[in-house]
Protein backbone atom coordinates (compact mmCIF):
# COMPACT_ATOMS: atom_id res chain seq x y z
CA UNK A 1 0.00 0.00 0.00
CA UNK A 2 2.97 2.05 0.67
CA UNK A 3 4.65 1.33 -2.34
CA UNK A 4 1.57 2.02 -4.31
CA UNK A 5 0.88 5.37 -2.67
CA UNK A 6 4.41 6.78 -3.09
CA UNK A 7 4.04 5.52 -6.86
CA UNK A 8 1.41 7.89 -7.22
CA UNK A 9 2.56 10.53 -5.91
CA UNK A 10 5.75 10.11 -7.86
CA UNK A 11 3.78 9.98 -10.86
CA UNK A 12 1.67 13.22 -9.94
CA UNK A 13 5.01 15.10 -9.46
CA UNK A 14 6.50 14.37 -13.21
CA UNK A 15 3.69 15.12 -14.55
CA UNK A 16 3.38 18.54 -12.68
CA UNK A 17 7.14 19.29 -13.28
CA UNK A 18 6.30 18.51 -17.27
CA UNK A 19 3.39 20.67 -17.10
CA UNK A 20 5.83 23.65 -15.55
CA UNK A 21 7.94 23.08 -18.08
CA UNK A 22 5.63 23.38 -20.93
CA UNK A 23 4.06 26.55 -19.73
CA UNK A 24 7.57 27.94 -18.87
CA UNK A 25 8.03 26.76 -22.63
CA UNK A 26 5.04 28.37 -23.88
CA UNK A 27 5.84 31.96 -22.55
CA UNK A 28 9.36 31.08 -24.42
CA UNK A 29 8.33 30.51 -27.59
CA UNK A 30 5.72 33.59 -27.15
CA UNK A 31 8.73 35.63 -27.06
CA UNK A 32 7.14 36.71 -22.89
CA UNK A 33 10.70 35.52 -21.76
CA UNK A 34 11.98 38.90 -23.50
CA UNK A 35 10.67 41.12 -20.96
CA UNK A 36 9.99 39.02 -18.11
CA UNK A 37 11.60 36.70 -15.91
CA UNK A 38 10.96 33.90 -12.99
CA UNK A 39 12.89 35.92 -10.15
CA UNK A 40 14.46 39.01 -11.38
CA UNK A 41 12.79 42.54 -13.13
CA UNK A 42 13.62 43.07 -16.11
CA UNK A 43 11.76 44.78 -18.45
CA UNK A 44 8.34 44.28 -16.94
CA UNK A 45 7.91 42.61 -13.40
CA UNK A 46 9.12 39.33 -12.29
CA UNK A 47 7.20 36.33 -12.43
CA UNK A 48 7.52 35.64 -8.58
CA UNK A 49 6.83 39.55 -8.10
CA UNK A 50 3.02 39.09 -10.51
CA UNK A 51 2.70 35.82 -8.53
CA UNK A 52 3.01 37.28 -5.10
CA UNK A 53 0.71 40.65 -6.02
CA UNK A 54 -2.09 38.39 -6.90
CA UNK A 55 -1.72 35.85 -4.35
CA UNK A 56 -5.25 34.82 -3.46
CA UNK A 57 -7.19 36.74 -5.86
CA UNK A 58 -9.57 34.67 -6.91
CA UNK A 59 -10.13 36.92 -10.38
CA UNK A 60 -6.69 37.27 -11.12
CA UNK A 61 -6.18 34.38 -13.82
CA UNK A 62 -8.83 35.97 -15.92
CA UNK A 63 -7.19 39.57 -15.32
CA UNK A 64 -3.97 38.48 -16.34
CA UNK A 65 -5.03 36.35 -19.21
CA UNK A 66 -6.47 39.44 -20.37
CA UNK A 67 -3.58 41.66 -19.95
CA UNK A 68 -1.54 39.02 -22.07
CA UNK A 69 -3.85 38.61 -24.91
CA UNK A 70 -4.60 42.67 -25.04
CA UNK A 71 -1.60 44.45 -23.62
CA UNK A 72 -1.78 46.56 -20.04
CA UNK A 73 -0.04 49.88 -18.54
CA UNK A 74 0.37 51.56 -15.38
CA UNK A 75 -0.03 48.60 -13.22
CA UNK A 76 3.70 48.04 -12.91
CA UNK A 77 4.97 51.54 -13.82
CA UNK A 78 5.23 53.38 -17.26
CA UNK A 79 5.80 51.25 -19.74
CA UNK A 80 3.17 49.12 -21.13
CA UNK A 81 2.63 45.48 -22.16
CA UNK A 82 2.43 45.66 -26.03
CA UNK A 83 -0.64 43.01 -26.44
CA UNK A 84 0.36 39.01 -27.42
CA UNK A 85 -0.53 37.35 -30.29
CA UNK A 86 -1.90 34.06 -28.20
CA UNK A 87 -5.03 32.32 -28.04
CA UNK A 88 -7.73 32.64 -24.98
CA UNK A 89 -6.26 28.85 -24.08
CA UNK A 90 -2.77 30.00 -24.23
CA UNK A 91 -3.37 33.32 -22.10
CA UNK A 92 -4.85 31.51 -19.54
CA UNK A 93 -2.17 28.62 -19.78
CA UNK A 94 -0.20 31.17 -19.23
CA UNK A 95 -1.86 33.49 -16.45
CA UNK A 96 -2.22 30.28 -14.69
CA UNK A 97 1.64 28.86 -14.78
CA UNK A 98 2.66 33.06 -13.48
CA UNK A 99 1.17 32.79 -10.72
CA UNK A 100 1.87 29.36 -9.84
CA UNK A 101 5.68 30.33 -9.79
CA UNK A 102 7.17 31.37 -6.41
Amino acid sequence: MKAAYIAIMAAAGIVMTGQAQADEALAKAKNCMTCHALNKKLVGPSYHDVAAKYKGDKGAVAMLAGKIKSGGKGTWGAIPMPPNKVTDEEATKLATWVLSTK
